[in-house]
């Protein structure tokens, strides 16, 4: 490949940079600017300081869901190269995916009944 072919990709990463800068610029200058005491004060995930005594732990049940979020998300990644792959792959393929796919369930199917995706306490 010659370097005009690169051409196009450079193109397209300085306008991109370009947008992004223009764009925080332009948010920094048009966004007002009126301090409240509701938005200084702070928040954690659903729960405001109000509702929970000093020296009282925070509940780890929110980090949990978010963590089990992250974890079903990022194996399910692993998905698409299979999915690209799938014809070159065959049978075999086809087999090592329903093991991946029985292995996440079972790990679903484990959180599941400990509880893990339980909202309320």
């Amino acid at each position: 490949m010659s370097l005009p072919a690169y051409f196009p990709i450079l193109l397209l990463t300085i306008l991109a940079g370009a947008f992004a800068v223009v764009s925080i610029f332009v948010a920094n200058r048009l966004t007002p600017r009126r301090w409240t005491d509701v938005k200084v004060e702070p928040y954690e995930c659903g729960i405001t300081p109000e509702e929970m005594p000093e020296r009282e732990r925070f509940p780890v049940k929110f980090y949990l869901v978010a963590m089990l979020f992250i974890v079903f998300d990022i194996e399910t990644v692993f998905m698409y190269p299979w999915a690209v792959e799938y014809k070159a792959l065959k049978a075999f393929g086809l087999a090592e995916m329903g093991t991946f796919i029985g292995i996440l369930l079972a790990a679903y199917v484990y959180v599941w009944r400990r509880g893990g995706l339980e909202w309320a306490e």
